[in-house]
């Protein structure tokens, strides 16, 4: 009897989506106000490419950003495939192809995320499912650590907020009024999902960018400090995080996962370990030992932390820490003093304005922080320095010695 009930209530839910419209069906679905093609990208005219057509629901401070959580592989420093979850970039990619394009695409670190204070950020996620590992129905978020959400249901955090599951979409919404350097993660199974790399930098750009404070020239900023202290004239971001091999083989293999035995062995700076975090393009796609591509052939490793500046420039590096299992200490070469003026996106400021800034040539980062450090290398001789962890067993690629979380400084 109940196999005959089941069996009905399948031939009634295959007649169900057959007498439904096609348009009924399809779950991707972007909030992106200007957007008039559902890509994710406000669109400022209704005819291109004339462009004589002006969209009346164009707002030039809304930016709008569509990520696909699912699965994929990445490639360690030392040539083993790894196996993750995370997020890709699927803006621009027409709805009724976004699952295609995000299926076996995760990227790590995830795509950067950034806005500029007083934006009207709208971020998509699309949970296009595992690949790999199809038996896990397993919802995703989008967490934006460390940024005062003025309505919970837009937080992430899967008790306080809403998650959503396979072939869905759920837009979030922020009012940006606080810069400062962040980051984002699912929060769905947070330790096993963060592990496996739905981890990615996010920063917000000060209203005061574009005006003149101290004779800065580059006329960019940190902060709104009101007198440049925090001026800048290039960027990067320096995302910690690491993986387990143990715990990344299980996962991918349907075996239980070592939660309590958990140790990190490949330590990567924006997703890359030594000697690849100094290329400076994207890493090729994953292979297996056969020399077969993983995934969908793409390159899911697109953040170089290569550091480069011409000599007499100011570099804001945004140090971010994502790590499960660990404090990190990062540090420069000696020598190559950097100046910290921020603080898990705070000016380091006293309640009546005093100067709180400091110099230093390394800083300490937990889970969750951030810290905001500038490098003026007006003075410095031209060549190659380095930034690196003080924890010297996080200086390798699993067994392979003098790699992990270690990048270049260029100085031209």
């Amino acid at each position: 009897m109940k196999a005959r009930i089941f069996l009905l209530w399948c031939l009634m839910a295959i007649l169900v989506c057959a007498w439904m419209p096609e348009d009924a069906l399809a779950d991707v679905y972007v909030q992106c106000p200007g957007d008039s093609n559902g890509d994710g990208i406000p669109d400022p005219f209704l005819d291109p490419p004339a462009n004589t057509v002006s969209n009346p629901d164009f707002r030039p401070y809304v930016r709008c950003q569509h990520l696909a959580g699912g699965d994929g592989f990445v490639t360690m420093a030392d040539g083993a495939p790894m196996y993750i979850f995370g997020f890709s970039d699927v803006r621009g990619v027409p709805p009724a192809d976004v699952m295609s394009t995000g299926m076996l695409n995760a990227n790590f670190a995830a795509p950067t995320i950034f806005a500029d204070e007083g934006n009207d950020l709208y971020v998509t996620l699309t949970n296009v499912g595992m690949t790999v590992r199809p038996d896990l129905f397993d919802p995703h978020t989008v967490h934006f650590h460390g940024y005062a959400n003025a309505a919970s249901i837009f937080d992430g955090e899967p008790m306080a907020s809403l998650s959503i599951g396979m072939g869905s979409s759920i837009t979030y919404y922020y009012n940006i009024n606080e810069p400062g350097t962040y980051m984002y993660h699912c929060h769905v199974e947070a330790t096993e999902h963060m592990q496996m790399g739905m981890l990615g930098n996010l920063y917000i750009r000060p209203a005061q960018n574009g005006q003149a404070f101290g004779g800065c020239a580059s006329l960019l900023y940190a902060y709104n400090d009101g007198d440049g202290t925090t001026c800048y004239d290039v960027e990067f971001p320096v995302q910690i995080h690491a993986f387990d091999p143990v715990f990344h083989a299980a996962d991918e293999r349907v075996q239980p996962l070592p939660f309590a035995a958990m140790k990190d062995t490949y330590p990567m700076l924006n997703g890359r370990g030594y000697p690849d975090t100094v290329n400076p393009g994207n890493l090729p796609a994953p292979r297996d030992g056969d020399g077969n591509i993983l995934n969908s052939g793409q390159s899911p490793q697109k953040v170089s932390a290569l550091i480069t500046a011409t000599a007499g420039q100011k570099v804001l590096l945004r140090f971010s820490s994502l790590s499960t299992t660990s404090y990190h200490t990062l540090q420069t070469t000696l020598g190559v003093p950097m100046r910290v003026v921020g603080k898990d996106a705070r000016l380091l400021r006293g309640p009546n304005g005093e100067d709180l800034t400091y110099l230093t040539n390394s800083i300490t980062v937990g889970g969750g922080e951030s810290t905001d450090g500038i490098i003026d290398t007006t003075g410095l001789a031209p060549g190659t320095y380095f930034l690196y962890t003080t924890n010297l067993d996080h200086l390798s690629n699993d067994l392979q010695d003098f790699g992990g979380m270690m990048t270049e400084i260029v100085i031209n």
